[in-house]
């Protein structure tokens, strides 16, 4: 079994990263919400926060408070 030093929100966000460059994700899509990601990564909340604030911070996501989190 390969250990990853990468940490789980890197993770996360290339998972994420690998679905929009392959199309899986397109512009304008929403996203589950974090509790959902979270259940489906088996992961924690602020783990999913962390990749789609990293996400959001080089420009592939857009985070619109009450709306959800859109590609």
């Amino acid at each position: 079994m390969k250990i990853s030093n990468q940490k789980i929100y890197e993770q996360i966000a290339d998972i994420l990263i690998e679905k929009i460059e392959s199309g899986e994700l397109n512009t304008g899509d929403k996203l589950p919400s974090i509790q959902k990601l979270a259940e489906e990564y088996g992961v924690s909340n602020a783990s999913i926060r962390e990749a789609l604030n990293a996400l959001r911070m080089i420009g592939l996501v857009e985070i619109k408070h009450g709306f959800g989190t859109f590609i």
